[in-house]
């Protein structure tokens, strides 16, 4: 699975493992705005086709609440995590 994802895609799923929060913000407008949110420091903001790409796998979900949906990994997702950690080093 790590060989198909994109080093966004990683760094994103590595984020939420290592305790970040990722979450979609919703505007009445339409837009919707993901950013990554550390436990200190600013919100890091993430392309939407990282976050569309990765529920697509199945390695992330989100509770759909609006105005802010927050994202966590799933089961999937959870082993892709354990495959990053344990992949030697590129």
């Amino acid at each position: 699975m790590s060989r198909t994802l994109s080093p966004t895609q990683q760094r994103v799923l590595l984020a939420l493992a290592g305790g970040q929060r990722l979450k979609s913000h919703r505007y009445l407008s339409g837009r919707k705005v993901f950013r990554l949110h550390p436990p200190d420091g600013p919100p890091l903001p993430i392309r939407r086709a990282t976050v569309e790409a990765l529920v697509r796998l199945d390695l992330i979900d989100s509770n759909k609440k609006f105005p802010a949906a927050a994202y966590w990994l799933t089961e999937r997702g959870r082993r892709a995590v354990a495959a990053l950690i344990d992949a030697p080093p590129r």
